[in-house]
Parts: structure tokens; C-alpha cells; sequence
């Protein structure tokens, strides 16, 4: 019956799942590390599944057994409560799943990082991922924040993207998942395995060209020298939430160990030992002042996991 294990005591779901899934399982695992900002406490169990059948095997048992499950892909745009997350995190290894090219058509694993899908495309004489050059994380969480760039975006390559969940796994189109800015809409309980991009041939030279323009454009601009998760906030229509944190007087202030970069408004760096508590604050802060001032309500890009205190949830909705 499901939700009768998870709770009942630790050691119990965890030596279950232990028996039932095939891949890597780590208790207590720390998170901080396997996320861009290094901030967060950890996971009760971290699980690598080693191949679709047992990532198959790992999804029927914490429904079976009630376990909360968490996808990580990168970890480029998460935050991670202090107090860690409860239940499982899945983390699909880099070489999850088979790929392979079809003209202009590349499969690829959602576990791989993002740099892949420039690199097989180039292999392949194919462009049109330029807008890839920069964005950290994985393919699969990609696809899951639909991520992009002024040059473009995933949902303008993507034409399919492989489901898995505890009743099986397949393909379905990208216009089924509801792509918009920054999100898609997947199925609640699952798991990005692999994704189809559609390109076109091309020149890969003037396509590596504009990518390293974007690169140093970046590195001019954002505040890539310390622990980030990139934007914090989506920008609203016709606006910049940069512009808007920096017109409230933000640029540069702090809470604890983080801050406010003072390269880039809408980006917040550890500066080393920041908490979670700390970068909640300054995002609080920063959506409190821009309400005040100019009556909008700034949008999270980034994802929060795990327990949160609820005073802290609160003051970050304005409550």
C-alpha cells in the first residue's frame, strides 16, 4: 500500500530500494556540491540508476513503498532547502539511454550535458543550438525550464521528448508538454530520459563563431567567477528583473554569505558558505521592493527542492 514504508523508519525503504534497483544508491548524500550555487543540505537517498530497466524498477517501488521522489538534472537553477530533501533523488547518469542520429534528427540522453547537443550537431554538420553556448546543466533540465537565450530556445529544436514513469516510458511530442517561457508542463511524477531535436544543415564554423561571442558576452556580463544558479528571476514582459533589482537599490547587497552580484542585478553568488536561508532572503527582498515600487510581482526561475521552513516561504510570496 503505498505511503505504508516511508516514514516507518529509515533504514527500512532505503535497504528495499537498495534490493530492488540496480546503480548507484547513497545515503545522506550532500547536495550542495551537485548544484551550481553549492548551497543545501542533503538527500536521504541519492540514486544513479544504472540503466532504463532499473530507472523502471526505481519508479514502481516509491510508488509502491510511498517515497517522495525529486529529479535533479545539473542542478544549474536549483536551490536546495538547508534541511536537505526527504525521500529519493534521482540523478540520470551522463550516458542514460541509447542515442543515435537520423539526418537531421539527433536522439540524445537527458543526462548528458548541455554541451552535447552542440557538440553532436556540429559533428553532424547540423546548426541551429547556438542559443546553447553557456547554459549550464543538463539536457534533461533543459527541457524541463524549456532554457535558452536571446538566440533562441529548446522548444525551437525539440520535436519529441522520452517519457518514463512507473507504468513505462516512450516518446511524446513537444507539443503535448506546453512550452512557454522558462517552463513546460511534464506529467507529475515523470522522468525526462531522453529528448529528439530537429536541425539543419549548415555552417558549423560561423555556428561555432556566434556561439564564442555569446560566451564572452557572458563572461562580460554575469558573474560567472563565483557559485551561481543564473537568473534568479524570469523577466517580466518588456522589462528586465536585472534592471528592476538594481532601480530598487539592490546591486551588490548582502545577507549573510550571499549577495546580489554587482556585475549582473539578477544573479546571486555564494561568496562561500552561503545558506539557503541567505539566498532566500535576498530574493524576499528583492520581489518585496520591486512590488512596492513598481507594482510587479517578479517570477522565480529557479527551483526550489526540499524542506523549507514556512516562514521562509512566506516572506519569499509576500505574506
Amino acid at each position: 500500500m503505498p505511503g505504508a514504508v516511508f516514514g516507518a523508519g529509515a533504514a527500512d525503504w532505503r535497504a528495499e530500494l537498495a534490493r530492488r534497483v540496480r546503480g548507484e544508491l547513497v545515503r545522506d548524500a550532500p547536495l550542495a556540491p551537485r548544484t551550481a550555487v553549492r548551497v543545501g543540505g542533503s538527500a536521504d537517498l541519492l540514486v544513479r540508476p544504472e540503466d532504463p530497466d532499473a530507472l523502471a524498477a526505481l519508479l514502481r517501488a516509491v510508488r509502491e513503498l510511498g517515497v517522495p521522489l525529486t529529479i535533479l538534472g545539473g542542478g544549474a537553477n536549483t536551490l536546495v532547502a538547508d534541511a536537505g530533501v526527504r525521500g529519493v533523488v534521482l540523478r540520470l547518469p551522463q550516458g542514460f539511454g541509447e542515442e543515435r542520429r537520423e539526418g537531421s534528427r539527433l536522439v540524445l540522453g537527458a543526462g548528458a550535458p548541455t554541451t552535447r547537443l552542440w557538440i553532436q550537431a556540429h559533428a553532424a554538420g547540423l546548426v541551429g543550438v547556438e542559443f546553447v553556448a553557456g547554459i549550464p546543466g543538463t539536457l534533461g533540465g533543459a527541457v524541463a525550464m524549456n532554457a535558452g537565450t536571446t538566440l533562441g530556445e529548446m522548444k525551437d529544436v525539440v520535436t519529441e521528448v522520452e517519457l518514463a514513469t512507473a507504468d513505462g516510458a516512450g516518446f511524446v511530442p513537444a507539443a503535448a508538454l506546453g512550452f512557454a517561457y522558462r517552463t513546460c508542463r511534464l506529467p507529475a511524477g515523470a522522468v525526462v530520459t531522453r529528448l529528439a531535436v530537429t536541425l539543419r544543415p549548415g555552417d558549423v564554423a560561423e555556428s561555432a563563431r556566434v556561439m564564442q561571442e555569446d560566451r564572452d558576452r557572458r563572461r562580460r556580463t554575469q558573474p560567472l567567477d563565483r557559485p551561481t544558479f543564473g537568473s534568479t528571476f524570469t523577466n517580466p514582459p518588456g522589462d528586465f528583473a536585472g534592471r528592476l533589482i538594481e532601480a530598487v537599490g539592490l546591486k551588490g547587497y548582502r545577507v549573510g554569505n550571499a549577495t546580489w552580484s554587482d556585475v549582473h542585478a539578477n544573479f546571486i553568488s555564494n561568496l562561500g558558505g552561503a545558506t539557503a536561508r541567505d539566498v532566500l532572503a535576498l530574493m524576499a527582498l528583492a520581489r518585496r521592493k520591486v512590488k512596492e515600487r513598481f507594482g510587479l510581482a517578479l517570477e522565480t526561475e529557479v527551483r526550489l527542492v526540499g524542506e523549507f521552513l514556512a516562514e521562509e516561504l512566506e516572506a519569499l510570496r509576500g505574506e
